[in-house]
């Protein structure tokens, strides 16, 4: 059997990678993974997890929607350069944003500088940059 944290950080990975709007929706993902839960279970780690339902109707993590509120209100802009990503934020928002992208535990993301009004997030590899770039201007454009 596997153990809760595991079973919950397989949760926190279904529910950033596909649309998960219902617990039976969650129970089959977790199954195909190997997890063997009841209901309950799920229904306990929802809890515990603090998951959302997004407008779409669609289980959210709390911290991924911090981070789109931070990102849709205070960024600007999202660009690379090589390894690194700056961000250009409304003045005095780059504290804020910067929490929520190091809460928010983006694969491959080793880390965050922030400024009054630019942050720096250093990336594992160029690829990560542009992804995480990607994901940013995303919800900047979403205002």
């Amino acid at each position: 059997m596997k153990k809760r944290s595991e079973r919950q950080e397989t949760i926190r990975q279904i529910v950033r990678n596909h649309k998960v709007r219902t617990q039976n929706d969650l129970a089959q993902h977790l199954k195909d993974l190997g997890f063997d839960c009841t209901q309950a279970t799920i229904s306990r780690d929802i809890t515990d997890m603090g998951l959302l339902k997004s407008q779409e109707g669609y289980y959210l993590l709390p911290e991924d929607d911090k981070l789109r509120q931070m990102v849709s209100n205070l960024a600007e802009s999202a660009k690379t350069a090589g390894n690194m990503v700056v961000v250009k934020t409304t003045p005095g928002g780059a504290a804020g944003v910067a929490g929520a992208i190091d809460a928010a535990e983006i694969p491959n993301v080793v880390g965050t500088v922030a400024g009054d009004d630019s942050i720096m997030i250093a990336t594992a590899e160029p690829d990560a940059a542009q992804h995480v770039q990607s994901l940013l201007q995303d919800l900047i454009v979403r205002r």
